[in-house]
Order: structure tokens, then sequence, then C-alpha cells
């Protein structure tokens, strides 16, 4: 999967928790949960999931804390399907 394919895969995880529709309609690498589409913490918990989830992968704590964008979670993502 490329990146653009993981954004994709990415969009009907964060649009339920998405607050800000025209952020979300511009989803990129550069996009910010927190700040850009107004998702609280207790609800990034909940994409956590929903990616390991999705993926079939586990995000530890340490990568958990550092996902906090969508450049982020790519990263992530990319690196935990490589180690399986």
């Amino acid at each position: 999967m490329n990146r653009e394919e993981l954004i994709d895969a990415l969009r009907p995880i964060i649009a339920p928790y998405t607050a800000n529709d025209d952020a979300f309609g511009s989803l990129s690498e550069d996009t910010d949960f927190i700040h850009d589409l107004q998702i609280n913490s207790a609800n990034l918990v909940d994409i956590v999931l929903d990616i390991e989830e999705k993926f079939d992968i586990v995000i530890d704590n340490p990568d958990m804390e550092r996902m906090l964008n969508v450049k982020a979670a790519i990263d992530i993502i990319e690196s935990k399907l490589q180690m399986k």
C-alpha cells in the first residue's frame, strides 16, 4: 500500500470522529487530528483501536502518543506492516 492508499484507508476510520468537515475534505499527511479535525483525545484512542483492527497491527503506547497527525499515523502503520 502506498501513502495515498493509506490515507484513503484512514478516511472511513477518521470520518465518524471528525468535528471539522472542511479540514476532513482536504485530508492530507499534514492534517493534525486535534487541531485541524478537532478530534478529542478520547476519540483519538478510538481511532488508534480502529486502525489496529483494520490493519491487524498492535500500536504500543509510545507510538500512540506520537500519532497526532496523518503523517505520523501513516509512518506507524507502514512500520508495523513491514514487521509482519
